[in-house]
């Protein structure tokens, strides 16, 4: 028997088919072991000796394995042909032989589809285990584990508040928190512009004010109303003749074939799928061998699949849509593993795969390719410059057209953000002729600050600096977001105050190692690694011989002094200066009150950063870290009274409390409380008035006759129905949902839920466990919340707020709760019974003196 060894079970089925009798194909399940969770996995000192850690719940899964290796004449290894393929490979190869379960003869294989020629051509040429790749994947591991574990306590202890950093997450939180910066810098500069709208054979078209009174105008010449109205009167008086027409052809290529970061981009930007969410899908169409492997870098494709696609093109559209030869591509990204193909349809003839949004994937990724083999797009552009009879005024109109489609007929690649694109059709119009003037507008603009980041728009910026590697982006991401460092609003990401305050930390204490280009030059390393041109013990002593010292410099200071540099650091955005010219540190309760000496200042606390006043505690003033100057009025600027309650007449308040701000109704215990949610950016006294209504009855439903209620939770807005729940998307919905919508939201919920027995929804999705490969949810439970994978619940400690549960720390709970196996069912107990009715009197009479003892202690 020959023993296969893939990574997923859906790999493993469609082999097995492809090999026939003789051949067993198993699966690994992913990594079989890892570094454990805690100190001393790496030891530096022991020439970064490391400690593996078979994971608990492959353990009757890997004895499989073994058993059958026993059995074997020779194994293959077939995992995923890249550096954490060849890695999972080795850590099977590894416990094998550990085990004595090493079959004499042992290979490795790879292919970059799952199809019959691809497998079968395969295991024609299998090789021995790559060992560069293999310290490559070591010195990443190690490396990351080094960051985490010797960073992370240090923010434990000198930043309260803050949960974890990572190598490469830390510099893309920065890349938010520093866009986030620049948008608040920015301040916007007035500009006009003036079009005439003209008309010529019938055809409308517009033109802009390109010179005026002989001078050339820049984007912000026209800076107000005045200038703007005097060259529009200008305008509007003169008559304007065409002096020049120029047309100028071009054509335009399409794009290659998808790689891993620009299928993320791409599908962000298609079909708003996250980074994740995309490479989930991939994996399961790569499974189902619908497409090729889809982590790489590469954007070339197989002769034989660049001729498949050519002959499907033929078909498809006529042998006109094809260039006179293949088109050849070579990546330009930094890095790029030119060994693997790109992306592609494993069989051009084939235009659809998988359901749902797996094949709304399938058709981007068949439509991208088809389009990288066709003919150029042929366009035209056309300008026409228009001058009035002085030569002192000039208008110009352009416009281009589409002469020729070529591969637009199948795909455009997408943008990130808008961008002027001037292709509107012009008349047929030449030199000498006047069109007719039917208006002039003067039209108000304000410069725009640069857009926060997409997903799309972060993962190119990443992938052009050189930091990280595509196939890491997507957990980067999401660990961003599971650590609430960042968070999303119409797609795009906002810096949270923890995550900016962890950058200030970062950038003041350990600056290189959140610097674009060092972060970038230890991916080349890590490359040179894979490459076997350096040795990856080397690289990692290089970088233990500084990381460490600094670490222990920072530990030795005291959080207070940790917090005076981070005031200083952030001074102007804590401490902006004030419209009425005062002091930006001045207190305003001192200021109230009559107290000398009142200076704001930063300060660290249980829950985080604050600001607090110097008078402490005589004072009691304390603002939020992320409102600087109470710009947005959670520092209690804005609380006050906001009206009354038609219904009761009594005031309606604003406040700010320990968990943000609220409104209420009512004085004392019989106050109505609602917490203000962040998505409300228009918060009046309606909208309070409608949060302190809640919750809202939606109406009843139509199969069990029981109400349906919208409310808003500790979690967010959701409904309730008969014990069950739905989660709705926003603070407007729980107001707007209507019965449809809402049976259709709870039946939705249901389903997920395996049929719906009443279970809350999920307070945070963290993605799989790397082992049980089960979804990890953060739950709400009856004795309190919980993370599970499906499989094990772990309960979360209560210093720790569920919403804050990290997808590292739920694994490490789950992983530690396994390793106690199931909980004891009490067996004890029948005996304890029977001995009871045997010896019915065998109680102690002073058993039942003893709470009334501690009670007179007490």
């Amino acid at each position: 028997m020959q023993l296969v060894i893939v990574e997923s079970p859906a790999k493993a089925k469609t082999i097995e088919k492809y090999l026939g009798k003789d051949f067993k194909v198993l699966a690994s399940y992913g990594h079989v072991r890892d570094l454990p969770p805690k100190d001393g996995s790496v030891r530096p000192d022991e020439g970064f000796a490391m400690d593996w850690e078979l994971y608990r719940d492959k353990q009757k899964r890997f004895k499989e394995i073994a058993d059958n290796a026993k059995a074997a004449d020779r194994l293959i290894l077939a995992t995923d042909p890249d550096r954490e393929g060849e890695a999972i490979s080795w850590h099977v190869r590894e416990l094998l032989a550990k085990r004595k379960a090493l079959p004499k003869d042992v290979e490795r294989v790879t292919f970059n589809a799952i199809t019959k020629r691809a497998v079968t051509d395969a295991m024609k040429a299998p090789r021995d285990l790559d060992q560069d790749l293999i310290d490559a994947y070591l010195a990443r591991r190690a490396l990351d584990y080094l960051y985490g574990f010797t960073l992370s306590p240090v923010l434990w202890r000198r930043l309260p508040g803050a949960k974890s950093a990572g190598r490469v997450q830390s510099v893309a939180l920065r890349l938010i928190v520093d866009r986030e910066i620049e948008i608040e810098n920015f301040r916007a500069d007035e500009y006009w512009s003036v079009i005439a709208k003209l008309q010529h054979d019938g055809t409308e078209f517009d033109a802009r004010l390109v010179k005026y009174d002989g001078k050339k105008l820049e984007k912000l010449t026209l800076g107000n109303e005045g200038s703007a109205m005097a060259a529009k009167n200008a305008v509007e008086a003169a008559n304007f003749t065409v002096e020049e027409v120029e047309t100028k052809p071009f054509k335009r290529n399409p794009a290659p074939p998808f790689t891993t970061s620009t299928l993320q981009q791409e599908a962000a930007r298609k079909l708003g799928f996250s980074a994740s969410h995309t490479m989930r899908c991939a994996q399961s169409l790569y499974e189902a061998g619908a497409i090729t492997y889809m982590r790489t870098d590469g954007v070339s494709m197989d002769g034989g699949a660049i001729a498949d696609c050519r002959k499907a093109v033929a078909d498809r559209y006529g042998g006109h849509a094809l260039p006179d030869s293949p088109r050849m591509y070579k990546s330009k990204a930094k890095n790029a593993q030119e060994a693997h193909e790109a992306i592609r349809p494993t069989n051009f003839n084939q235009d659809r795969a998988g359901s749902g949004d797996e094949g709304k994937l399938y058709d981007l990724i068949y439509k991208r390719a088809m389009a990288s083999q066709m003919a150029a797009a042929s366009l035209e552009r056309t300008s026409v410059t228009l001058r009035d009879a002085t030569g002192q005024h000039e208008l110009r109109a352009t416009g281009q057209v589409v002469k020729y489609p070529g591969f637009l007929a199948v795909y455009q690649e997408g943008r990130d953000d808008a961008e002027d694109d001037e292709d509107g059709l012009l008349p047929t119009i030449a030199k000498g002729d006047s069109p007719l003037k039917k208006s002039v507008d003067a039209n108000q603009h304000f410069t725009q600050p640069p857009p926060r980041f997409s997903e799309a728009s972060l993962v190119k910026r990443l992938e052009e600096l050189g930091i990280g590697r595509p196939s890491t982006y997507a957990s980067t991401i999401q660990t961003l977001r599971d650590r609430a460092y960042v968070r999303m609003e119409k797609n795009r990401f906002f810096a949270e105050e923890s995550g900016r305050l962890l950058t200030a930390f970062l950038e003041r204490f350990f600056p290189q190692y959140v610097a674009f280009d060092y972060t970038a030059g230890l991916e080349d390393e890590l490359d040179i690694v894979s490459d076997g041109r350096e040795d990856w013990k080397k690289l990692l002593e290089a970088f233990w011989r500084d990381f460490k010292p600094k670490t222990e410099e920072v530990m030795e200071k005291k959080p207070s002094e940790v917090t005076e540099v981070l005031d200083d650091f952030l001074a102007d955005y804590l401490f902006p200066e004030r419209a009425d010219g005062k002091d930006p540190r001045h207190c305003p309760l001192c200021e109230t009150e009559g107290r000398e000496g009142g200076r704001l200042a930063l300060r660290g606390g249980r829950y985080g950063a604050f600001v607090a006043c110097a008078n402490y505690p005589e004072c009691k003033y304390t603002r939020q870290f992320a409102k600087p100057g109470g710009s947005d009025g959670d520092d209690g600027a804005d609380d006050g009274v906001m009206g009354e309650d038609p219904e009761t007449g009594l005031p309606v308040e604003r406040k700010s409390g320990r968990f943000g701000p609220y409104v209420q109704l009512g004085e004392g215990k019989e106050a109505k409380r609602a917490s203000i949610p962040k998505d409300l950016d228009d918060f009046d006294l309606e909208w309070a008035l409608k949060l302190l209504s809640l919750p809202r009855i939606v109406g009843t439903h139509p199969e069990t006759g029981k109400e349906i209620e919208a409310a808003i939770g500790r979690y967010g807005p959701y409904l309730r129905h008969d014990g069950k729940y739905g989660k709705l998307s926003s603070t407007r919905e729980v107001f707007e949902v209507g019965m449809n919508r809402a049976v259709d939201i709870l039946a939705q919920a249901a389903n997920r839920k395996g049929g719906g027995r009443g279970k809350a929804e999920p307070i945070k999705t963290l993605g799989e466990h790397p082992t049980s490969g089960g979804e990890i949810k953060v739950m709400p439970g009856r004795y309190g919340p919980y993370v599970t994978d499906g499989t094990t619940n772990a309960t979360i400690p209560k210093d720790v707020k569920p919403e804050d549960v990290t997808e590292a720390q739920a694994i490490e709970l789950i992983d530690a709760r396994a390793a106690k196996g199931p909980a004891k069912k009490g067996k004890a107990a029948p005996k304890k019974k029977a001995a009871a009715k045997k010896k019915p009197t065998a109680k102690k009479p002073a058993a039942k003196k003893k709470p009334a003892a501690k009670k007179a202690a007490g």
